[in-house]
């Protein structure tokens, strides 16, 4: 995996386009400079969430003696229900019912930036080419970058492109992440079929 390909996964899970409609709603009851400070700490929080399963996932899978395949498998698994719910979201949204006031890490920072399917992702990862580190580092922070600008301008946005375009984008990137759930579950199958002791 590239660069390239491991910044646009990351920004596919991230999925900001689909957070717009729910950090507005998170956030339209504070000021404009304050609702830009609340977004900058979730984000950065978040950030951080995601280096620290990055760099850190490979103890912790030492750690919980879990095989590499083990969190492919799983990452496929997350992945495909957030992408199912982002193609056929339920009536109270995409991570259920949120609470009111001005948000802190839950749920801005986690689960909707770095949530269990980007944990996932970056985990595996940093398990599966520990080498590449600083790669995977930069190219999380391609998407995250990538990530911030969409949501920091979120209101022009959601002025500009409309609620029916950022739903039916939503829809297509839940697809996208459809296709790549599934290939990450057929290579940890195919790992774990070939890896394991015969019967």
């Amino acid at each position: 995996m590239t660069i390239a390909s491991a910044a646009l996964l990351l920004f596919l899970i991230l999925d900001p386009l689909g957070n717009i409609p729910v950090f507005l709603s998170l956030l339209r009851h504070l000021p404009q400079r304050r609702q830009r400070v609340v977004l900058a700490r979730e984000l950065a929080i978040a950030l951080g969430v995601l280096m620290v399963f990055l760099w850190g996932g490979k103890y912790g899978l030492d750690l919980m003696h879990l095989r590499q395949e083990s969190v492919s498998i799983a990452g496929g698994i997350v992945l495909f229900l957030i992408g199912i719910r982002m193609i056929f979201p339920p009536p109270e949204g995409l991570m259920g019912e949120l609470p009111e006031g001005e948000p802190f890490i839950v749920p801005m920072a986690v689960p909707l930036v770095a949530g269990p399917s980007g944990m996932a992702a970056v985990m595996l990862m940093g398990s599966n080419d520990p080498g590449r580190l600083a790669d995977w580092s930069l190219a999380l922070l391609i998407a995250w970058s990538a990530t911030a600008a969409i949501l920091f301008s979120a209101t022009y946005l959601y002025k500009w492109l409309g609620s029916r375009v950022l739903i039916a984008v939503e829809r297509l990137m839940g697809m996208l992440l459809v296709a790549i759930s599934v290939q990450m579950l057929l290579d940890g199958l195919a790992i774990y079929l070939h890896v394991a002791p015969a019967a």
